[in-house]
């Protein structure tokens, strides 16, 4: 299915982008301490709108992602709360030794933006495409892990982790996609939002990926089958308790991430269920592997991240559930 075709949704398609770079005005309005640090990517991300509105609370750091956590840490100590701004793959790799040593182990409040993550990434390849970015980070004591799906996510994400006290990483997308929560959405870190309500099957969603589960749960009750539908935009910390409800009132559960099902949300999940809920359970994302340049259908369509792919995936676990019953 094209991406600009998605059937959910209630309100125009908005890229979390936008969204980030419109939330961080509003904040900087609010907040008279927050100070925005980019390393040469603010008109990608729209950090750049930021720079526009406070140019005295913006730091240009260039192409410098270690240097830019460095003096993030440092501004946090005298009082500053910033937030630093490039992409998923540089603030998770190219700079992790400083995140992890600089601000989390210190527990530092500093709010670290992560944008183009996922292999939705304008076509820049493999080098830019991140789909280890939740794995680093949730792995990492201290961090809180948080996925938007949409616009109006995103910017209540942000105030979110604007007001909490600690190191954060957001994890943002490129590209516009419909708009599903209401306008006064309120995001809670820690807690799973419930989507839909089914009995047959739970899809388990992270980021911008709820967008195609609600389309996947349309098409599988046209085929008489009933999907709930579990939202954790907060990766971490987990809202275990209500994956262990839907598993045990579905008894079967696909989670579907933009990211490796390696250490992503599927790994989250079933370290969960594992433990608390033995289920029955597939994983959609990337199967240990890197994607490539191409558009962002294509790469959507071979990779899996698709209502389609969801449907399949749904279908064939509770065939395999049946032959076990």
């Amino acid at each position: 299915m094209s991406q600009s075709n998605y059937t959910c949704g209630h309100g125009p398609a908005v890229a979390c982008r936008e969204a980030f770079g419109q939330a961080l005005v509003e904040l900087g309005r609010e907040v008279e301490n927050l100070i925005v640090l980019d390393a040469d990517l603010g008109t990608s991300t729209k950090a750049s709108l930021f720079a526009d509105a406070f140019p005295k609370r913006f730091i240009q750091v260039g192409i410098a992602e270690q240097n830019m956590m460095g003096i993030a840490a440092g501004l946090a100590l005298t009082g500053w709360l910033p937030v630093t701004n490039t992409f998923a793959c540089f603030a998770s790799k190219r700079a992790l030794d400083q995140v992890r040593a600089s601000i989390v182990q210190p527990r530092l409040n500093v709010k670290i933006a992560g944008g183009y993550s996922g292999i939705l990434a304008g076509k820049t390849g493999i080098t830019h495409q991140s789909v280890e970015d939740l794995a680093i980070f949730r792995a990492m004591p201290q961090m809180t892990v948080l996925a938007p799906s949409d616009g109006v996510e995103t910017r209540a994400a942000m105030r979110a982790a604007v007001a909490f006290r600690g190191p954060v990483y957001i994890r943002l997308t490129r590209d516009p996609f419909p708009t599903v929560m209401p306008p006064d959405y309120v995001f809670n870190i820690g807690s799973a939002v419930p989507m839909r309500s089914g009995k047959d099957v739970a899809l388990i969603t992270t980021g911008w990926m709820l967008i195609p589960a609600l389309d996947a749960a349309s098409l599988l009750a046209n085929q008489g089958i009933e999907a709930s539908i579990l939202h954790l935009p907060t990766v971490k910390p987990l809202d275990a308790d209500a994956v262990v409800e839907v598993a045990r009132r579905t008894g079967a559960v696909v989670t579907v991430e933009d990211h490796s099902i390696i250490g992503g949300l599927g790994a989250a999940v079933a370290e969960v269920l594992s433990e608390r809920a033995p289920t029955l359970m597939r994983r959609v994302g990337i199967c240990d592997c890197y994607a490539e340049s191409a558009s962002n259908d294509d790469l959507l369509t071979k990779y899996g991240l698709t209502p389609s792919n969801i449907v399949a995936t749904a279908a064939e676990l509770l065939e395999t559930r049946r032959h076990q019953a």
